[in-house]
């Protein structure tokens, strides 16, 4: 493990444009459905990073032919028309949990037997209601060592499609990997959803991404029921992938805590991304925001208000609300988001422990957390392998000397670029406020070689 990472406090609000990756969300959908589609594609834009490099590796082990430029940010997908052609086959996905709920389904179209395994944190994490679910439909899925979670052994010789209920509460994944597989059954999906949904929004970027290489889904105003009709197909075509708003929020909270202001290009609120709802809550807390057309802009206000959030529709974010807390006037509350508490690490119980370790006064819910702000204390925060906490919990350190980041290459799953663009953030506006005599620095950019469309 690598030492802990310092993190330098920034003496000057920041003021920057910034362009962050691409999404992970948007990366990972398109491949699989490139890979399921007839012929030939191209996907720009892409982001290159430890999940989306196990997506195109397990995709190749099925005999799937994907190449990759990651100094294009491309990767090209020979689809194979919703086939693959090995009849068997390990695959290994490490701690992409996207990864792991969307081949387990892909698996199913396949005629043979297939085994899925990952990483320790992966044996941890549930996928039984989609192997159920599996099962249902006439494929034989089970977990390994009968606790539901992987490794999985997945017996097909196809998924003919059906009808299915499967609970909301746990993870809208197991929902987007039945509704992108379902186009190429014979019988269509049928979808009844238990509990309320979580993580809603992205049910309709999954939807999105299907209806760019030609397939549809429908639901119900509640989400309470999703459709796909069988025996429709998907064309290969150029797929630009837009930039990922999870790993936006982070620069957003940079803005927030200084004062300062940062703009994000080629992303605006016509996104399908769930994750642009915390634009909601930055404003709540005293930001302004811009969401013209082709950018989203965030200036931090003089102080942050505490408020009281509903999450749950970019609980991916609900961290990077944490990490900036402490440094609001009043107590922040964020709730509806118990369904983290599965991801790469107990996200509710690890926020409330690193707080706390900084200072904090946290109480801790089943379904999230309050803050109440209290001086910010120096100390070395632990990340629990978890991309999310690192980023995150790193805007703690913009803004108090003495905080470090333990595990720092853990970023590497989603964003491996990450703490160079925080020292760009830092080093540019630093080195423009010393030729401007110490005053405001002006607009600085900070590419992350990502390209716009």
């Amino acid at each position: 493990m690598q030492d802990p990472l310092p993190i330098r406090p920034l003496d000057h609000p920041i003021d920057a444009v910034v362009d962050v990756p691409g999404s992970k969300s948007y990366t990972n959908r398109a491949l699989i459905i490139a890979a399921m589609a007839d012929g030939f594609s191209t996907i720009r834009g892409a982001l290159f990073s430890d999940d989306t490099e196990r997506m195109a590796d397990s995709l190749r082990r099925l005999g799937i032919r994907v190449e990759e430029d990651a100094s294009r940010c491309e990767f090209q997908v020979w689809g194979a028309g919703g086939t693959f052609p090995a009849p068997s086959g390990e695959l290994f996905v490490g701690d992409a949990g996207t990864a792991a709920r969307f081949l387990t389904a892909f698996l199913a179209l396949g005629n043979g037997e297939f085994r899925l395994d990952g990483d320790s944190r992966m044996r941890e994490r549930p996928i039984g209601p989609l192997l159920d679910a599996l099962n249902d439909l006439g494929v034989e899925a089970r977990s390994e060592v009968g606790n539901g979670c992987p490794p999985l052994i997945i017996k097909t010789s196809g998924l003919q499609g059906g009808e299915v209920t499967m609970p909301g509460d746990q993870s809208s994944q197991y929902f987007s990997a039945l509704l992108m597989v379902g186009p190429l059954t014979r019988n269509g999906l049928v979808i009844h959803v238990q509990h309320d949904l979580v993580s809603k929004p992205y049910i309709d970027l999954t939807a999105d991404i299907m209806r760019a290489f030609g397939a549809t889904m429908t639901r119900d105003a509640n989400y309470e029921l999703l459709t796909v009709a069988g025996n429709q197909s998907y064309s290969g075509r150029d797929y630009f992938v837009e930039p990922d708003a999870s790993n936006a929020s982070y620069f957003f909270g940079a803005a927030a805590i200084t004062g300062g202001r940062v703009r994000i290009e080629h992303l605006d609120r016509a996104s399908a991304q769930g994750d642009l709802e915390i634009l909601n809550a930055f404003r709540a807390m005293g930001c302004q925001v811009r969401d013209d057309d082709g950018f989203i802009e965030v200036v931090g206000p003089p102080r942050l208000r505490g408020i009281t959030v509903d999450a749950n529709a970019y609980s991916d974010m609900a961290l990077t609300l944490c990490a900036i807390a402490p440094f609001a006037e009043g107590p922040t509350e964020i709730r509806n988001i118990g369904h983290t508490r599965f991801q790469e690490s107990d996200r509710i119980a690890a926020a409330t422990a690193e707080l706390r370790r900084l200072g904090q006064e946290v109480e801790e819910f089943r379904d999230g957390l309050r803050i109440t702000p209290r001086p910010v204390i120096p100390a070395t925060v632990r990340t629990y392998q978890d991309h999310r906490v690192a980023m995150a919990f790193a805007l703690v350190g913009l803004k108090t000397p003495g905080v470090a980041i333990q595990d720092p290459s853990c970023t590497s799953k989603t964003f491996p670029e990450y703490w160079d663009r925080l020292e760009d953030l830092r080093v540019h506006a630093e080195t423009q406020t010393s030729a401007n005599g110490g005053g405001s620095p002006p607009r600085t950019i900070v590419d992350t070689e990502t390209t716009g469309p």
